[in-house]
């Protein structure tokens, strides 16, 4: 693997690093690098960031607020890729990052999580000999079938330096032959964001409208394709959840893929409620003072971990097991009739109360910035 030959060094002796962000998902792991970067400038470090959105998946409203909630400083670039095929925004992201770094190149390319963008990026600055830093590296759901998967695979491929939320990322990537100089388990980033946002979360307008009371509804996000994209099996689903929850309100802020499915349906279940998709404050308000969430998103199950609320999770497997070995956090699987003995469980008091796992404790994008300073030095 190439080591690269482009310093990235600056006129003033600062050392530019790219931070790649191409989805919902990605700003809030990298918001507290951002900060922490920041944070380092001010006290005298040489690392300056160019924060390079791909556009991969953008909605003003949506991202605006994140930018916004998050304090993200508008990005430098804007690579306006927009929608298409995996394949068709995969070419189009590293053709246009191609150029940008034929313009200028940084010292090192920063990806986040396991979406296109990671990917595609990781690609066109390894093709152009700048090093590239994954975070959230090594962590498999053993799925192929998921794209997240292969994109993780190929980008820790041609990973240089990995960082890690977990000892099971750690593992994964020393069974694939990464040496550990090059593994640096610092955390979780999201978690940073979590932390240092939650005197900050925020009660939703609608929740009062909708008579809702802490502690007495459920909170379900449902997107992924196995369990929305057939009408039949998400109204299973769905059917399961609603008699599960026994009438309490299920908020289900809807994802536009779900929203597709669901425009099929004759009747809408009175407990659930659905909402638009909220904004990050909002939205862990909503999870911090639910009973329980229902879910078949990764990301949230970190964030209910930490904040100590049950979360089922409805996927045949998960990149996150610490959740369940550590956190609050089970695997139902994808069975509807597996949903009614773990909200039974729940109802009777029995939910695991769960822990935190190591270095989930907000500082995880300081030991980053810490890192790359050496490494770059």
């Amino acid at each position: 693997m190439s080591t690269g030959m482009s310093t990235g060094m600056t006129t003033d002796h600062t050392i530019l690093v790219d931070i790649i962000a191409g989805a919902r998902p990605n700003f809030m792991k990298i918001a507290p690098i951002i900060h922490a970067i920041q944070a380092r400038e001010k006290a005298g470090g040489r690392l300056r960031f160019r924060l390079v959105h791909t556009g991969q998946h953008y909605d003003e409203k949506m991202s605006g607020d994140f930018f916004r909630q998050l304090g993200i400083p508008a990005p430098d670039v804007n690579l306006e890729v927009g929608s298409g095929s995996h394949a068709e925004q995969t070419a189009s992201i590293m053709t246009r990052y191609e150029k940008l770094l034929l313009e200028k190149k940084p010292a090192l390319c920063l990806v986040v999580g396991d979406v296109t963008s990671t990917m595609a990026c990781a690609i066109a600055a390894q093709k152009l000999w700048v090093k590239v830093a994954h975070v959230e590296a090594g962590i498999r759901s053993g799925d192929w079938s998921m794209p997240e998967e292969i994109n993780r695979m190929v980008t820790d491929a041609i990973t240089n330096y990995f960082f890690t939320t977990s000892d099971h990322a750690n593992r994964n990537l020393r069974a694939s032959g990464v040496a550990d100089d090059r593994i640096f388990f610092v955390g979780n980033t999201m978690i940073d964001t979590l932390r240092a946002n939650m005197d900050r979360l925020t009660k939703p307008a609608f929740f009062d409208e909708l008579g809702l009371k802490p502690g007495g509804y459920f909170v379900m996000t449902m997107h992924r394709p196995a369990n929305v994209d057939s009408g039949s099996k998400f109204t299973k689903l769905l059917d399961a959840i609603i008699t599960g929850t026994r009438g309490e309100p299920v908020v289900f802020p809807v994802h536009p893929r779900t929203a597709k499915t669901m425009r099929e349906f004759s009747a809408i279940p009175e407990s659930l409620k659905l909402v638009d998709p909220q904004p990050y404050l909002e939205f862990n308000w909503l999870v911090k003072h639910a009973k329980a969430v229902i879910t078949d998103s990764g990301g949230i199950t970190e964030e209910t971990t930490v904040m100590g609320v049950p979360c089922m999770t409805l996927r045949d497997n998960t990149e996150r097991p610490e959740t369940c070995e550590i956190g609050t956090n089970a695997l139902l699987g994808t069975d509807p009739v597996a949903l009614k003995p773990a909200l039974d469980r729940l109802f009777a008091g029995e939910w695991k109360k769960g822990g935190i796992p190591p270095l989930w404790d907000g500082r995880t994008s300081e030991r980053i910035v810490a890192h790359l300073e050496k490494l770059l030095a």
